[in-house]
């Protein structure tokens, strides 16, 4: 059968119109017969006119496949749809392609693919194109694979591949809205790059440019968020159409240009996967903008971790709009003559609706980068939020806080050094006494009390889950306390000895020490030789001196003489200088050293106490160098003072290694931490210098600070926990003295503070050390403690039983605590604070605007006359006591002996003096309404007003005997007087005419 189809007549004419039916010509040829037939059909094919679109299979193949099998376009395989120069989109499975309007549904731009851009006509996930697909994009330069895989995984995409030579990237979603590289994640992409990159594109296509994005809107409602006209007042919209009809071709241009600018996208997630919306139009405002949305889980999964700022058009409906940040052109400053990232100040953009500053738990919010270490200029209009990671030491491998690091790192640490015996100072703050402490430790205890610390970080080491930089580190923190046990410990309680083979036993027990702590790393490095490398292996072993481990080797190799000098190594200097004798001779006599090998001569220098000679070009780590100085080097009697002395002048002639920290030296940390020359050393080595500078005073030295920082033990420089300890321990030991290592304090009350302990954090401020300067820092910075932390230290008992135990007033914690409930509005607990903190002003305003009113609407009058009779005896210091709580004071008095069946105050007995009373009272009734005036609820004035009833109510219920009618009147001129609201005066006012008239009466008669 042969089929004849005119497909490009076909798919012009479906072009035209899809409602239009379209002939076919069939023409069967069997033999000699003819077979044709004309039909009408109506393919649902369909549409793509964009001259730079294609699709497969093509519409012509389409067009043939739907006609020879009716059907075929609602189960295509694998349907693609792509744009020369930026990529293409293959539908998995099988996909219904009729009557669909390609152009509107897909579009492909810079880096960049949307499909279905009008949510609206947007069908269910697995309908039309919204399913799985494959995307390829063809960036227009060349990014590195972790940073592909970063951008397909924050966009919820699972990447595939990168082509670096064809520049394709490869990924699959699942569904589809909007897909490709952000602004942030094309930074090595300037602006005007961008621009020229893509008008070569439309050049080397042959394109004026006319149609890139030519499928726009005249007027598009998508506007951007900080566009002129609205914050000029006028409407974006309208603006926008009278430009389109003003100047057609700028505009066409300008769109061009701001597409091929990468600016934010509509519905580009900055939020997670939130969009922005927006109303159209927008309303006019005129105030600084403000931030749209903060979801403290969202800023994490962004790219950029960032918040995007928009304006916020509440109580309109929203929809979706383009959003555009600021790119300014970078220049060069005149003051600084160097390059500034010249950014808008979000807080100018926004005005009073953003600070930079810290938030809570160490949170950071600002705008661009901290520290400068951003290499490209950022959006004015994102809000970073950081946090510091203050932290980390009780953190395991997974990066999760474990309890038992906490305890062992903190809790177990500080309850032994609360154990070791303290002397403290009196410290006289206002009227209160607060008590400094020192740690008292002597010589004698210091080994103990090394040992137990030792016995604390052994503990941690055994927690399952550390990392293995993590055990480093506990490894050197024992290295570290071993050695401040052998370096200042008395020894005259260890042997009985006399005291010039002190130094002797000191030495011995650093060399010791010294070979421990090295010995791993001398394994390490020989387990990286083959075994025909022999004599490199018994360098290595000298380094450690493991001089046994050495000579077994040497005899098993047959090399019984090198094992004889092996076996004196480092021992008498006669034989040291035999050795170089014997080297000088042969160098003296020109031996041809081309017959020894050169690792036996680098043996024999070493044997030889030619320490540098034997080294060569080898690079050894300063702990090996230190050791070959002592026991290869210098004479086996010298002490360690003179070891240490030696290496310091080596090290400052450049003849030794410099010693370096231990994080740097085993090179735990390769990114984030920098080490210049001379920057900052290990603590061990700090320790030595310590000890051979023990005889002057050290504080004149300028190494504690450094000696003392973070930085000197470990590469996390907010982690203070150990060395707070060690500095204590060497203070106490009278190693050295100083009163300026508050930063040191500081930071460790940081991490505490952080771990919510509290209580031990005020224990290290009472630590600190006493300035004339400032007489009065603990008392402040415990005051700040208990008010910043009152949550936390409060929900603890504990805690608070802890921190009086340390003779903190108790006042304070009231204060705190006071201060805590009133900002919560719990005025009763308020109260009860401000009596505890004896601040009766206070209290005693929080009691009448507050409290009073609602015990007495609930009738509990026990408890307001045992606030009132509290704040009694101190009336004196508070002022306007009788327009206060001396009103209820009085009430409950007048009303109590105004009672018939009350004998316990008779002192009232006729009608005038109670007349006279109840008109005093009443006069302090509105004198104190008068004086609190706002501050009075309405409750409290409903109070007020109940108190003056009820005494006018006993005021007139009994008279009395011989009470004149006069009198009568007067009471009742007293009550009108009275702050009883109108209403309830009606019934003494009938009252009044009664006795009125009787009097008139009895007048008359």
């Amino acid at each position: 059968m042969g089929v004849c189809l005119d497909a490009r007549d076909s798919y012009h004419h479906y072009s035209a119109s899809q409602s239009k039916k379209r002939k076919v010509v069939l023409d069967c040829d069997n033999g000699s017969s003819v077979c044709s037939f004309t039909c009408e059909i109506k393919p649902p094919l369909p549409t793509l006119r964009g001259s730079d679109y294609f699709m497969e299979p093509s519409l012509a193949e389409l067009t043939m496949r739907e006609l020879t099998d009716p059907g075929h376009c609602t189960r295509v395989e694998n349907f693609t749809v792509g744009r020369y120069g930026y990529g293409s989109v293959r539908f998995f499975g099988q996909t219904d392609v009729r009557w669909l309007d390609l152009d509107q549904i897909v579009k492909f731009k810079r880096h960049e693919i949307v499909v279905y851009e009008d949510e609206t006509i947007k069908p269910m996930v697995g309908k039309g194109l919204n399913k799985a697909a494959e995307v390829t994009l063809v960036l227009q330069k060349s990014y590195s694979i972790e940073k592909m895989k970063l951008s397909a995984e924050n966009q919820g995409a699972e990447f595939i591949s990168f082509d670096p030579h064809r520049k394709e990237w490869k990924f699959a979603v699942q569904h589809f809205s909007r897909f490709g590289l952000s602004d942030d994640e094309e930074d090595d992409v300037m602006m005007d790059d961008a621009d020229v990159d893509v008008r070569e594109q439309v050049t080397m296509n042959g394109n004026d440019g006319s149609d890139l994005d030519e499928d726009s809107p005249l007027t598009d409602p998508h506007l951007l968020s900080h566009s002129l006209p609205s914050h000029l007042g006028l409407d974006p919209v309208r603006m926008k159409e009278m430009r389109m009809m003003m100047f057609p071709t700028e505009e066409e241009d300008e769109t061009d240009l701001d597409n091929l600018n990468g600016t934010f996208s509509h519905n580009r997630s900055l939020l997670g996967n939130k969009t922005v919306q927006r109303s159209s139009p927008l309303a006019v405002r005129k105030t600084p903008l403000a931030l749209l949305e903060y979801n403290p889980g969202s800023f994490a999964s962004s790219p950029n971790q960032s918040i995007l700022l928009a304006q916020q058009n509440k109580g309109l409906p929203l929809t979706i709009t383009k959003v555009h940040g600021f790119n300014l052109e970078i220049k060069e400053t005149p003051v600084t003559k160097s390059y500034s990232k010249n950014i808008v100040d979000a807080g100018l953009l926004m005005g009073r609706s953003f600070g930079i500053a810290w938030g809570p738990n160490n949170l950071l919010i600002h705008c661009g980068s901290v520290g400068g270490n951003s290499k490209n200029p950022e959006l004015s209009s994102t809000i970073s939020l950081e946090k510091v990671a203050i932290d980390n030491v009780v953190r395991d491998e997974d990066n999760k806080i474990r309890e038992e690091l906490i305890d062992l790192c903190f809790d177990s640490l500080l309850n032994f050094h609360k154990e070791i015996s303290h002397e403290t100072n009196e410290i006289i703050y206002d009227s209160y006494k607060l008590k400094d402490r020192k740690l008292v430790l002597n010589r004698l205890e210091l080994s103990d009390a090394c040992q137990k610390y030792i016995g604390i970080i052994e503990k941690q080491l055994d927690v399952s889950g550390l990392s293995s930089s993590a055990r480093v580190m506990l490894m050197h923190q024992v290295f570290v306390w071993e050695l401040i046990r052998v370096l200042f410990s008395s020894k005259e309680s260890s042997l009985e000895a006399d005291e010039a083979a002190l130094p002797l036993i000191r030495r011995a027990e650093f060399s010791v020490l010294l070979q421990e702590c090295v010995c791993y790393r001398v394994q390490d490095e020989i387990s990286s030789l083959n075994d025909s490398k022999d004599l490199q292996q018994l360098f290595l072993l000298l380094t450690g001196r493991q001089i046994d481990a050495a000579v077994e080797l040497s005899t098993s190799r047959g090399d019984v003489r090198l094992a004889c000098l092996l076996s004196q190594a480092g021992g008498s200097t006669i034989n040291r200088m035999d050795i170089d004798r014997q080297l000088d001779l042969w160098r003296n006599n020109s031996l041809d050293f081309s017959f020894i090998e050169k690792d036996r001569i680098r043996l024999f220098e070493l044997l030889a106490g030619n320490i540098h000679s034997a080294l060569g070009e080898m690079n050894i780590d300063w702990k090996r160098f230190l050791g070959l100085l002592m026991w290869y080097h210098l004479p086996p009697a010298t002490d360690l003072t003179s070891i240490f002395q030696t290496y310091q002048r080596l090290l400052e002639d450049g003849q030794a290694p410099h010693p370096v920290p231990v994080y740097i030296d085993e090179n735990l940390v390769k990114d984030g931490v920098s080490w210049t020359l001379g920057n900052r050393f290990d603590l061990a080595y700090y320790l030595m210098i310590l000890h051979s500078n023990e005889e002057r005073d050290f504080t004149e030295v300028r190494m504690l600070k450094t000696m003392f920082s973070a930085f000197a033990s470990t590469h996390d420089p907010l982690d203070h926990h150990m060395i707070w300890h060690q500095r204590a321990v060497l203070e106490a030991v009278g190693t050295f003295s100083s009163n300026d290592l508050h930063v040191l304090d500081m930071g460790f009350v940081s991490q505490l503070l952080n771990l919510g302990r509290c209580h031990w954090a005020i224990y290290v401020v009472l630590h600190m050390s006493h300035r004339d300067d400032y007489p009065y820092l603990q008392a402040s910075v415990i005051r700040e403690i208990l008010f910043q932390y009152c949550e936390t230290w409060s929900a603890q008992e504990n805690q608070r039983q802890f921190i009086l135990d340390l003779g903190v007033p108790s006042a304070w914690l009231h204060e705190a605590l006071a201060v805590y409930h009133a900002y919560y509005g719990d005025s009763f607990k308020a109260l009860e604070h401000y009596l505890g903190c004896a601040f009766w002003q206070k209290a005693h305003s929080t009691f009448i605007t507050s409290v009073a009113h609602s015990l007495f609407m609930s009738g509990n009058q026990s408890e307001i006359l045992r606030y009132a009779t509290s704040m009694e005896d101190h009336k004196s210091e508070i002022e306007n006591w009788d327009l206060g709580a001396g009103i209820f004071i009085t009430f409950y008095s007048l009303k109590s002996s105004m009672k018939e069946d009350d004998g316990t105050m008779t002192e009232l007995v006729s009608l005038q003096e109670k007349n006279d009373e109840c008109r005093k009272f009443f006069s302090r009734l509105k004198g104190s309404l008068a004086f609190w005036d706002s501050r009075l609820p309405i409750e409290a004035r409903t109070v007020y007003a109940k108190m003056a009833e009820d005494i006018s109510d006993l005021l007139v219920a009994n008279p009395g005997e011989g009470s004149t009618t006069e009198v009568k009147l007067e009471c009742f001129n007293t009550i009108f007087d009275s702050p009883v609201p109108q209403d309830l005066l009606s019934s003494h006012l009938q009252s009044a005419i009664s006795h009125f008239t009787l009097h008139l009466t009895g007048a008359a008669s």
